[in-house]
């Protein structure tokens, strides 16, 4: 039986908050760095989408981590990552800049995704839409 420890933000009020009122103290180690991992790459992508003047209506990030053990333990090590990011549009326009954003961030811009991958194998998804209306 696998391990899988698993994290998610969502982007409210400029902010990348942990959901339903969960407060980052009561993580253990293991899911801080998740969580770290999935504010890190959410600021990472805002601050490249600012320069665009793009801000999306949602963004989701969920970092999941397998462990090489049963249970939680100290000894604990990560063996592989995956990263969901679940983004909102405004505009089918800006679809692209925000999955090139999300790519930036992914492939090297963010800090603590290439640290994490010192540690083990990440693979990512991305799922973007569009609220925009379409024209008839």
């Amino acid at each position: 039986m696998e391990n899988i420890q698993k994290v998610t933000v969502s982007l409210r009020n400029g902010r990348f908050r942990l959901p339903n009122m969960a407060k980052v103290e009561d993580l253990n180690p293991k899911a801080l760095v998740l969580c770290a991992t999935a504010q890190c790459a959410g600021y990472t992508i805002m601050g490249i989408l600012q320069k665009h003047k793009i801000t999306p209506k949602s963004l989701e990030i969920t970092v999941q981590g397998t462990l090489n053990t049963e249970k939680l333990q100290a000894e604990s090590r990560f063996r592989s990552f995956l990263i969901s990011y679940n983004v909102e549009c405004k505009s089918l326009d800006e679809q692209q800049q925000v999955s090139q954003a999300v790519y930036d961030a992914q492939e090297s811009k963010c800090g603590l995704i290439d640290l994490i991958k010192c540690a083990a194998p990440v693979s990512y998804d991305i799922s973007i839409v569009s609220t925009e209306t379409a024209k008839v």
